[in-house]
């Protein structure tokens, strides 16, 4: 099974990766469930706590900001320097005193190895399929090797063995790079399935080059197009109908804009087949585009048209384009008040379209590219009471996959917009991935928070139209022992606010549990079921994990995105609060034993949590968050978040932002809760300053708890790290939770 890296730890509390652009990514990696427990600020750490006697030295060096008529103070400021002489030896004292603290941990050898031993002994798991003609393509993981590779296969709903998939490697980074820095970050086929593109970048950076292979040989072809895939506006392609080349989404290169334009200004270009990149087309240019534009692209089974989806930075809002191949003319047809959020081709090179106008939970919409005049849109699939988050369209069927507040199901439509039932799927379930087959079979990609992923086939026609594909995963654990349950909590304002919990079964409700709680609340991702073998670990150390579905998500649809974003952000914070609380009022746990774990956007929650109510946790784990919200759109990827966040140029913003913005908020002499932050040198998505400055922020003002830092050198925002640094990463944050709890590892 996907071993849960911090993409995929994320990626329960996002997916997908994402915030703060988490969700640019094209490789579907399934998401995992993320771990990790809360303490108490009343409380230091607990006796047996290793504590150096001093932090590192950290000067203060007061700047001051203005925003409309306030002034800021700035004492940590310099640590955003990353190149600085100066920040690195902070750094590297830091990452020493880091150290200290877990080599004086008794428990993390042995948990190490526990993980280990999880981690490299699961099954292989394949995920982000694509159908082209009559061959299969996957990305697959298969422990211990460090990096997904790409495969082939025939349709595994045929296969009884393994051996019957018949599958051939095609790209492979482990050989490419055998330190396991490189990593896939997508791939395309063309329309025949002979040739596939791929693109692959180093260190976490997500600075995607992409190559194009033989299917049959695998053999690199000598096309590359550098800079189609970055970690703030993604990436994308789609090959021309007749194969011979690709539309393909173009950053600028150096010396085409300012430098401080350096990773905006996304475009379109084409490339044809065994020329050089310097030598391709542009298409959809900057001049019909905002500066953070985000695109994807996709092209009609004809080759007619190519449609494009552009996202206004990362905040949900949309304006499409349509190509006519023919003539090389795009027409815009819809703007951001159509609040039209996707779309894809049909079989019929009609165009489905996903509309959240008038229907904050989505409604499918059909119309003509030779047409495109949504005035005239056909309602295949109207609004309804369940959040639509997918679709696929198949010969005379469109399958759509719902969000039922977090779980799953999947309805059945004809062409026309008639309901024919529904596939049958577990209970509180998630369905990750549907793949159009033949005609109208489909695979499916399920899993819940007790079952390990499995691809499933359906076929509507045949007697058990629901079978078990010899591509399921195993693990060397299982939780026969554990169940999950669904409660409800009542936010401030009164919301009702879902929490999902798993534990034991028979675990006594006396508040003495130690409970690891998550959450997300951004961008509209949702967090759905999905089994992290390392909940195992977990769960054997007396713990109980949880998931809270918090507004800012898209769990109940648009509506309950933007009840939890831009200046309502702080609903995010009061559902997280109010899931803790129900957890000590329902005697789940105490708050001498409540640990809280994020990571990116759940970073911000983590920050946030910790500072808004430190006598709730026990212990922070908080990955790669943002924590300075006045400064955060000064970066590349921070620009494109103000759509999500809001921006500091507004002063009504910059009032939301400051208030509860977690680095304005930490008071001195206020006993906060052990926390541990991590983050990545080459982090894309959410700059390392932003942790170095909570970080030395928490230091000096705290009377609680060990702020501990982790800055890796040779990583990004958790997508593309390499199976030993997670089990490394994966060590250090359960020993944590075990010394600050005080738990003993089994």
């Amino acid at each position: 099974m996907r071993r849960p890296a911090l993409a995929i730890l994320l990626a329960t509390l996002l997916p997908a990766a994402a915030a703060c652009s988490d969700g640019n990514t094209n490789v579907d990696a399934p998401p995992q469930p993320t771990v990790v427990p809360s303490t108490s600020v009343t409380a230091s750490a607990s006796a047996e706590a290793p504590k150096p006697s001093k932090y590192p030295a950290t000067a203060k060096k007061a700047v001051t900001n203005e925003y409309h008529g306030t002034k800021v103070v700035d004492e940590y400021q310099w640590l955003e320097k990353s190149d600085d002489a100066e920040v690195k030896s902070w750094v590297d004292a830091q990452n020493k005193a880091t150290r200290d603290y877990f080599a004086k941990n008794a428990q993390r050898a042995k948990i190490r190895e526990r993980i280990k031993g999880i981690l490299t002994s699961s099954s292989p798991d394949r995920f982000a399929l694509h159908m082209a003609k009559d061959t299969l393509f996957a990305l697959k993981d298969q422990p211990p090797k460090q990096q997904p590779f790409l495969v082939v296969m025939t349709a595994p709903d045929k296969a009884k063995t393994e051996a019957d998939l018949k599958e051939r490697v095609i790209v492979d980074p482990n050989v490419i790079d055998p330190k396991g820095r490189t990593t896939i970050d997508w791939y395309q086929p063309s329309p025949d399935g002979k040739l596939v593109a791929v693109s692959m970048s180093e260190g976490g950076t997500e600075n995607g080059t992409v190559h194009v292979f033989d299917v049959e040989t695998g053999k690199e072809q000598g096309d590359l197009v550098p800079y189609a895939h970055s970690g703030t506006a993604g990436g994308a392609l789609t090959w021309a109908g007749d194969g011979k080349g690709f539309y393909y989404t173009r950053h600028p290169h150096k010396g085409e804009v300012d430098d401080k334009d350096m990773g905006f200004f996304q475009q379109v270009y084409f490339h044809k087949l065994g020329t050089k990149f310097a030598e391709d087309k542009p298409s959809l240019t900057k001049d019909k585009l905002v500066r953070i534009a985000e695109i994807e692209l996709k092209t009609s089974k004809d080759g007619k048209w190519v449609y494009a989806p552009v996202q206004n930075g990362d905040g949900g809002e949309y304006w499409h384009f349509i190509l006519d191949t023919k003539s090389g003319q795009w027409t815009r047809f819809a703007d951001l008040p159509d609040r039209v959020v996707g779309g894809k081709f049909g079989p019929d090179n009609k165009l489905y379209l996903l509309s959240v106008k008038d229907a904050p939970k989505g409604k499918i919409l059909r119309i003509d590219p030779a047409k495109p005049d949504l005035a005239k849109a056909e309602t295949i699939v109207a609004h309804s009471d369940v959040t639509i988050e997918g679709y696929v369209v198949t010969k005379s069927k469109v399958y759509v996959k719902d969000l039922v507040g977090g779980p799953s199901q999947v309805r059945i439509f004809d062409q026309k917009g008639k309901v024919q039932g529904t596939v049958p799927i577990p209970p509180v379930s998630s369905v990750r991935q549907l793949v159009p087959m033949n005609g109208d079979d489909i695979l499916f990609r399920g899993q819940s928070y007790t079952t390990t992923p499995a691809w499933y086939s359906y076929k509507p026609s045949a007697k058990t139209p629901v079978e078990k594909t010899v591509m399921a995963t195993t693990s060397s654990v299982n939780f026969d022992d554990a169940e999950a349950v669904r409660e409800m909590c009542t936010s401030k304002d009164g919301t009702k606010v879902p929490i999902n919990i798993l534990r034991k079964k028979g675990t006594k409700l006396d508040g003495s549990n130690a409970l690891l709680l998550s959450g997300y609340g951004g961008y509209g991702i949702s967090l759905q079921p999905g089994v992290n073998p390392l909940l195992r670990v977990w769960l054997d150390m007396g713990g109980v994990f949880a998931v809270a579905n918090l507004r800012g998500g898209g769990e109940f649809g648009e509506e309950w995105h933007r009840a939890g974003n831009l200046a309502k952000k702080q609903n995010v914070f009061d559902d997280f609060y109010a899931c803790a609380k129900h957890a000590v009022d329902t005697k789940i746990t105490s708050p001498q034993k409540l640990a809280i774990i994020g990571g990116s956007n759940g970073g911000l929650l983590m920050g946030a949590a910790a500072v808004q109510h430190p006598e709730m946790y026990k212990a922070v784990v908080s990955y790669v968050g943002i924590y300075d919200m006045l400064r955060v759109e000064l970066t590349t990827n921070g620009a494109f978040n103000t759509t999500e966040f809001g921006s500091v140029k507004d002063p009504e913003m910059f009032k939301a932002l400051y208030a509860y913005s977690p680095l304005h908020n930490v008071k001195d002499g206020v006993a906060y809760p052990p926390i541990f932050f991590l983050t990545g040198a080459n982090d894309p998505r959410v700059d390392p300053w932003q942790s170095r400055k909570m970080t030395a922020r928490l230091q000096a003002a705290s009377t609680g708890g060990m702020v501990l830092l982790r800055a890796s050198d040779n990583t990004g925002h958790g997508g593309g790290t390499p199976l030993d640094d997670e089990i490394e990463e994966q060590a250090d944050v359960y020993s944590f939770l075990a010394n600050e709890l005080g738990l003993t590892a089994p």
